[in-house]
């Protein structure tokens, strides 16, 4: 029997979008299947509303250095709802370009909760159809931890809904989720404060940035707490108290966010029907080639629990729409070597192996340089933010197998030095590079 597609993607994300848009350019008859606004997390409570939170938090850092130029600047006051209702206006016409360009390529959309009926038969809202190839791309969503009280919180989806910034505000978490909403709450004029299992922030990144995210956060003004364990969550009368399971207690807080992790969307589709296998924690086990246990289903994104990057996502995708129909069988995406960027305060910028991590591989054959310098952005004013750059290398050549940096600037310089380190390059093909004066990216090329 001939299928009604020969490609339908369930998940209206960032990847999914991306694979089904592909497959179609190839001239493959593909349908998106979603419930929610298009975009996904990153377009709708990720990447893109973060960012305009970072550019504002941002746009507060410079105000407070305009009088080192030389300028009288008066602010008075920051609206979060009218910042809020800017965002929201934005990422709806974003809602919509994604449908038109759907509809541009001839894509199907079909609104509805997905599961899987067999390897071939996807049921949703108004009815099943079939397809030869099927892609998840279901993404995933916040965790919100076990614990008494914890409803009293909210995770990252529900930072986009606040109509108002809270006076007081806790994040629970170490990781860049965490990192990157306490410096926009800090930076907008909340009362902030992270509370963190372990001893650091960023736990898995280079020590070098985990040690200096830290120190700008304190000199911030965040305060941070150190090997808390939330056991319970209460609401009093001066507002939300966290107590850990050492007994101390923290707050009063106005909000709580949950910054401890993410799981995938992978329970209401119907896994075990189809014989699709997942790992312990719910995600898709998938190949190199982003292939399941059943021939003709894949899956791509957050949902594999590998590299959960937008850019990741829709590279994956790309890549396996080429494969399927744009006649490269060999063609996937290589995961090693994938820049990332955390928009914290200062921005950090990294790709490949850490310190630590190169010479678990690579032993003496590890050399590092480093470099620590105030940028001339703060060269006027009496606060000295400062910007910090490591470059790992290996071997006799110097090969270059990993590059930090915490700094002004660093989420923008990272992308063109990371296509450097994935052709290969070396220590002596950065010195050999003349440099760009004055800027903080010279340093990448001037380190002795």
């Amino acid at each position: 029997m001939k299928r009604q597609f020969d490609l339908a993607v369930i998940g209206g994300g960032s990847g999914g979008l991306a694979v089904a848009q592909r497959a179609a350019e190839y001239g493959a008859k593909a349908t998106v299947i979603e419930a929610g606004p298009l975009g996904g997390t990153c377009v709708n409570v990720g990447c893109v509303p973060k960012k305009i939170m970072w550019y504002s938090a941002h746009h507060a850092h410079l105000l407070r250095l305009a009088e080192t130029f030389g300028f009288g600047v008066s602010v008075n006051g920051h609206s979060w709802r009218e910042l809020k209702s800017r965002r929201d206006t934005y990422i709806r016409r974003l809602n919509a370009i994604y449908e038109g360009n759907l509809e541009k390529r001839k894509v199907g959309l079909i609104r509805g909760v997905a599961k899987l009926v067999d390897a071939h038969t996807i049921a949703h809202g108004s009815g099943t159809l079939t397809a030869d190839n099927i892609v998840l791309a279901t993404g995933g969503f916040p965790i919100v931890p076990e614990v008494p009280g914890a409803g009293h919180g909210i995770t990252s989806d529900g930072f986009f809904q606040l109509e108002e910034r809270p006076r007081r505000v806790a994040l629970v978490g170490s990781g860049y989720v965490s990192m990157e909403l306490a410096g926009v709450f800090n930076a907008l004029g909340s009362e902030t404060t992270v509370l963190v299992r372990m001893d650091s922030v960023l736990r898995g990144f280079d020590v070098m940035l985990q040690e200096e995210l830290r120190k700008a956060m304190q000199e911030d003004g965040i305060r941070l707490e150190t090997g808390v364990v939330p056991q319970s969550l209460q609401r009093t009368g001066a507002g939300l108290a966290l107590t850990a399971a050492d007994g101390r207690t923290f707050g009063p807080f106005d909000a709580v966010v949950w910054a401890v992790g993410r799981a995938p969307n992978s329970a209401r589709l119907n896994l075990a029907e189809a014989g699709v296998r997942t790992d312990n924690h719910g995600y898709v086990r998938v190949d190199d080639y982003q292939c399941t246990n059943i021939r003709n289903i894949f899956a791509i994104g957050d949902v594999t629990g590998r590299e959960a990057l937008t850019p990741v996502a829709i590279a994956a995708g790309r890549r396996l729409a080429d494969r399927l129909y744009g006649g490269m069988p060999d063609r996937h995406l290589d995961y090693r070597n994938i820049p990332t960027v955390i928009f914290s305060h200062p921005p950090i910028g990294t790709v490949g192996l850490t310190e630590t991590e190169a010479r678990q591989h690579f032993g003496d054959d590890v050399k590092v340089y480093n470099s620590r310098f105030t940028s001339m952005l703060y060269a006027l004013g009496e606060r000295k933010i400062r910007s910090s750059m490591k470059l790992v290398t290996t071997g006799a050549s110097e090969k270059i197998v990993g590059c930090h940096l915490i700094g002004e600037s660093a989420d923008e310089i990272l992308q063109g030095f990371a296509v450097a380190i994935r052709m290969g390059a070396t220590k002596a093909d950065f010195d050999d590079t003349v440099a760009i004066h004055p800027t903080s990216a010279e340093e990448l090329v001037t380190m002795r």
